[in-house]
């Protein structure tokens, strides 16, 4: 891909946009992190951390932070609305020239955000990293992920890098974008790739959480993947087309296969357990069919109500 204009960090603004739930363990060692990397970068510095709800010391000691270094904005959510509905109150809040989402966890690494500077000036509207070893993560949780981009890709309207996260730069004019957006089911990755603009991927090692353990179980990491392919693909709804044609096919060569067999050997007795299991089996793919339109009607529903996507309890470091 080829960059735009030579850009020039003088005098640019850096927010860091970090969404943080149950994250107390680890914050010295995540600001001990940044101050020797981002720190170190030669920009105007703004830190917008997001506590979504959480259920230990994450905020109070966000809160003392914000209160004794300038550079720290910090928003309290009123619940735990979800790291999409925390990302996206950062985005909105962020105040800089280019923004850049991070996990306060320290899987994604703040020493790589230099190189993501370095290709901003160099024209480059999102810079991405990509997650070229996941050996941290589990077996299943690799499979399950590439599983997941796969089929999104193959399904989906707009493909979206494999491997890659939250973690990215971005310009300004790529936050503006994506705060014109008005959808409240949000899927930041399928966002991030929609709006386009002039893209690049960095890959990087991924590391093991630096503390506290991952609030995302597997079943909410199904929902989320749902959420991710009902956003951004209506093949889940096209799909039972062909399942309803396929079925009317076989149905029709049955009938004729049965027609042709009374007139050769005579009356035909279907067997009871043949004809419940095409009874049940028809039943499944009706039941599963009514998920999958449930699935989309719900979120019109969400949609048509227009409850805002997070509520901000706190502000603290914000001018005004």
């Amino acid at each position: 891909m080829t960059p735009g204009a030579h850009r020039t960090r003088a005098g640019q603004r850096l927010s860091l946009v970090i969404p943080m739930h149950n994250e107390a363990a680890g914050l010295d060692l995540l600001f001990q992190r940044l101050d020797a990397s981002v720190g170190q970068l030669g920009l105007d510095l703004e830190i917008v951390c997001v506590d979504d709800g959480s259920r230990d010391d994450t905020y109070g000691r966000m809160a003392e932070r914000a209160a004794a270094d300038p550079r720290i904005r910090l928003l309290g959510l009123s619940r735990n609305f979800g790291k999409e509905a925390a990302l996206t109150a950062g985005l909105d809040a962020a105040s800089g020239d280019m923004v850049v989402p991070l996990d306060a966890d320290l899987q994604d690494p703040p020493e790589l955000i230099g190189e993501f500077v370095t290709l901003w000036e160099q024209g480059y509207d999102v810079v991405y990293g990509v997650r070229s070893d996941r050996s941290t993560d589990s077996r299943a949780k690799r499979w399950t992920a590439g599983a997941f981009y796969r089929l999104f890709n193959v399904v989906a309207q707009q493909s979206i890098p494999a491997s890659t996260g939250d973690f990215r730069l971005m310009d300004r004019a790529v936050v503006e974008a994506l705060k014109a957006l008005p959808e409240r089911n949000r899927f930041m990755k399928g966002l991030f790739a929609w709006v386009g603009f002039r893209q690049v991927g960095v890959p990087y090692v991924r590391p093991a959480r630096a503390a506290g353990e991952s609030s995302w179980p597997y079943r909410s990491l199904f929902r989320f993947a749902l959420d991710g392919m009902t956003s951004f693909s209506t093949a889940p709804l096209r799909v039972w087309t062909y399942v309803g044609a396929g079925a009317a096919m076989v149905a029709l060569l049955a009938a004729l296969a049965i027609i042709v067999r009374v007139l050769i050997v005579g009356r035909d007795v279907p067997g009871y357990a043949s004809l419940m299991v095409v009874i049940l089996f028809a039943f499944a793919l009706q039941m599963i069919a009514l998920g999958i339109l449930g699935e989309y009607i719900g979120r019109m529903y969400q949609e048509v109500k227009g409850r805002p996507i997070y509520v901000v309890r706190d502000r603290v470091g914000f001018d005004g």
